[in-house]
């Protein structure tokens, strides 16, 4: 695996975006990506073409984030509760009370892996058993990632710790391994990493020999020659299921290297590429926008997010990707890491006074 001991904890002195700037670019970068690429979900480039010619900003006449920025959010707000004291069990009783107990949304639970997730907890069934299902392998831990890297900036190892942690209870195999690298590689980012390394951070935390690390491998590999080349070398044609965590990770990295972390590029890329371009569209929106900041966020781009809306997730409604971001990070000011943020009786938002979230 490659070594991850290059990376800084924290953006070097004078560097003039700081983390909460990188953390804001993360996840509004995340909820642009899922919201221009919701449309093309599941289409093949060819049907992208036809009824859009090439894409180049939102297609929808109200776009809007998708189960993927609401289950981010979830994780982000537990995240900002738990910090690095997180553990399965608090993912599981997250799971209960903000989403197997409470009526669902028009999305019923989102993809596949969240709903055989939603069953197996409702029948009683606790991590990492809930995890068994059909889909463990998809991406939906991947999607959710991002904030893991943003509260871990520059600890690309303790970010994937804690993705697998939040995984634990709907993904095993490749789908944790997803979460894990791009959790790892927002977390090099964060650290104003360059693109290299900031993919060499994703491949260190996965076993080598895994699907994850040589679709990965093959799209960076193929990135110079652009997208087409990408998804050639990742994407196995005839495949039904768009939601390979292996599949829909590497894509993400690979239109992040071909743009070589230029945001629009990098977001443009993994939309027209179509698969499970909501997903892959966050995932390198969350990568390049960690890399370049909020402010590389084109303003109409920016200005379409609003609150969540709860179509999948109905306690996540008015929650915005920005103030996760401010709750991961720390004041500008300060040093210390603390959850941050208007009084709520949320259960992800309350204080938590038990439990200490170390810088």
């Amino acid at each position: 695996m490659a070594s991850t001991a290059c990376i800084p904890s924290v953006p070097a002195p004078g560097d003039a975006l700081g983390l909460r700037a990188r953390a804001r670019g993360a996840l509004l970068g995340l909820a642009v990506g899922d919201a221009m690429g919701a449309p093309a979900e599941n289409l093949k480039p060819s049907e992208i073409r036809a009824r859009w010619g090439r894409i180049t900003g939102y297609v929808a006449d109200r776009p809007a984030g998708t189960d993927d920025t609401e289950y981010a959010i979830f994780s982000g707000l537990l995240l900002a509760r738990h910090g690095s004291a997180l553990t399965p069990a608090h993912v599981e009783a997250a799971w209960h009370e903000l989403i197997a107990d409470r009526a669902e949304g028009p999305f019923r639970g989102a993809g596949f892996s969240e709903r055989g997730t939603l069953e197996n907890l409702r029948r009683g069934l606790a991590a990492p058993i809930s995890a068994q299902h059909r889909h463990a392998w998809s991406d939906g831990l991947a999607m959710r990632a991002a904030p893991h890297g943003v509260f871990a900036a520059g600890r690309p190892d303790e970010a994937a710790r804690l993705a697998a942690i939040d995984g634990s209870v709907s993904h095993d195999g490749e789908g944790i391994h997803g979460g894990r690298a791009v959790a790892a590689g927002v977390a090099a980012a964060m650290a104003g990493a360059p693109v290299v390394t900031v993919v060499a951070a994703a491949l260190a935390v996965v076993p080598d020999d895994s699907w994850t690390a040589r679709s990965l491998r093959r799209a960076v590999t193929a990135a110079h020659l652009g997208e087409r080349a990408v998804r050639a070398a990742v994407v196995i044609g005839g495949y039904p299921w768009t939601d390979l965590a292996p599949e829909a990770v590497a894509l993400a990295f690979g239109a992040y290297a071909a743009a070589d972390g230029d945001f629009e590029q990098a977001v443009l890329t993994a939309v027209n590429m179509g698969r499970d371009a909501d997903t892959t569209a966050a995932v390198a929106g969350a990568l390049a926008g960690a890399t370049q900041g909020v402010d590389a966020i084109p303003g109409p781009w920016a200005d379409a997010i609003t609150p969540a809306r709860g179509s999948c997730l109905p306690a996540m409604a008015g929650h915005h990707v920005l103030d996760v971001a401010d709750l991961l990070t720390p004041p500008e000011d300060t040093g210390a890491r603390e959850p941050r943020g208007p009084a709520s009786d949320s259960y992800v938002l309350a204080p938590n006074n038990e439990t200490e979230t170390p810088a």
